[in-house]
């Protein structure tokens, strides 16, 4: 089955329009990071950094939550309350 790209592009509009204003956020700089046309190449700092990641995976090692929350521009607090508006039970 070949892909339709304009049913692709309505199916991605429509889940964009169901996630709640505060999910929002979070996905809005993807799309913008994929059409970046300043592609640029990763430096050696880049690589040395993405080596030590996956080291640091491979021995078990994480980021901390709040480190990726704040990624995002968000607290523990404000996930924590995502978490809850978005609960089944809260619905």
């Amino acid at each position: 089955m070949e892909s339709n790209p304009q049913q692709e592009r309505q199916q991605a509009h429509a889940l964009l329009d169901l996630l709640p204003a505060a999910k929002v956020g979070a996905v809005r700089g993807l799309p913008e990071v994929m059409i970046d046309e300043d592609d640029e190449e990763l430096s050696e700092e880049d690589h040395a950094a993405i080596q030590a990641g996956l080291a640091s995976l491979d021995k078990g090692r994480s980021v901390p939550m709040e480190t990726v929350l704040a990624d995002f521009g968000l607290t523990t607090a404000e996930f924590e309350k995502m978490c809850e508006s978005s609960s089944p039970e809260k619905r």
